[in-house]
């Protein structure tokens, strides 16, 4: 009994020698919860800002057509979709995607949409400031702006168009072709000239008075 109690002096760390590494690696352990708590914020956060920022688009399918390409081996077939992508606050894109099914041609068509979007200028009745005339192909659109309570007079896929971007209150005319893609680039066109008429006084160098004089 005398020679441990002796031992047991003569070593006081001996016994508890565990217990600052085993507090040590708790804090170590904590410290990483922490820095990948971190982490984990900043990514949720980043997560949630682009949900937000694809809550703000909408996007309708115009048309979806299997088309076919001639290769060595025969016929390959796919799927080409025509899409809309507007934020229905003056921004507005048309899109089109190829893929071997409908789900991967549609993103590529909101993709694509996205990547070609075009700035609308809108009045406070949610109109068109003037006329504007656009083509593509052999699709002529023409678009005029309206009274408040009118409604989109517009048919086709200039409605979704018009829609998308916004626009309440306007009369729009399909001429020439009836093509789907040709309409909705045709009326990407008009969209795509407007002018308010601040910006046109401004390009001229005169004064917005003279204008409506």
């Amino acid at each position: 009994m005398t020679e441990t109690n002796t031992q047991a002096q003569n070593n006081p760390t001996s016994g508890s020698s565990d217990v600052p590494a085993a507090a040590t690696g708790q804090q170590e352990k904590q410290g990483q919860e922490k820095r990948k708590g971190g982490r984990g914020d900043r990514r949720g956060r980043r997560d949630r800002r682009g949900q937000e920022r694809d809550s703000e688009w909408q996007e309708r399918v115009v048309q979806i057509r299997r088309v076919s390409k001639t290769v060595k081996g025969g016929k390959k077939m796919s799927f080409r979709a025509i899409v809309v992508v507007g934020n229905e606050k003056g921004q507005v894109g048309v899109g089109v995607g190829k893929a071997g099914d409908v789900i991967g041609a549609v993103r590529k068509g909101v993709a694509d949409g996205k990547k070609h979007l075009v700035r609308v200028p809108l009045t406070r009745h949610s109109s068109i400031p003037t006329l504007s005339n656009g083509r593509d192909g052999a699709a002529s659109v023409l678009i005029r702006p309206a009274a408040p309570g009118t409604g989109v007079i517009a048919g086709g896929s200039i409605r979704t168009v018009l829609e998308l971007a916004g626009i309440k209150n306007v009369l729009a005319k399909r001429l020439g072709s009836k093509t789907p893609l040709n309409n909705a680039r045709a009326a990407m066109v008009a969209l795509s000239g407007l002018r308010t008429h601040k910006a046109t006084a401004k390009e001229r160098g005169i004064t917005l008075e003279q204008i409506y004089s």
